[in-house]
């Protein structure tokens, strides 16, 4: 099998996790994670919905990474996201990572925010 390498064009992938860190474009970021085409940086989990409200109108979805298993996200959360008119698509991080980095190298307008392992 040929492996090829993915051209991010200037965006920021996800290069890495482990138990409680996430490592972003070289970074490495301990903890939940927000990570955009443009920048990654920590996040305050379920209860820091303003960073992602910020993205309404950047973004056509965001990915929530809720840690190692698939779990639902507060309802709260995802209404107001949903009423902002961002969706989101919920999925253990491992997942959420990969997902975030394929659809990125697509040119897709995605954010992550991410719960570590």
């Amino acid at each position: 099998m040929q492996m090829h390498e993915i051209p991010f064009d200037g965006a920021t992938p996800v290069d890495g996790y482990g138990p409680g860190f996430f490592r972003v474009a070289q970074q490495v970021i301990e903890g939940a994670v927000l990570v955009t085409v443009a920048s990654a940086r920590s996040w305050g989990g379920y209860d820091d919905a303003d960073p992602l409200l910020a993205l309404a109108g950047d973004v056509d979805v965001i990915f929530i990474g809720t840690g190692a298993e698939t779990a639902h996200p507060p309802a709260h959360l995802r209404d107001r996201l949903q009423e902002a008119g961002i969706g989101v698509e919920t999925m253990a991080s491992p997942a959420a990572c990969r997902t975030y980095n394929v659809l990125l190298s697509e040119g897709r307008r995605v954010a992550l925010a991410a719960l570590p392992v």
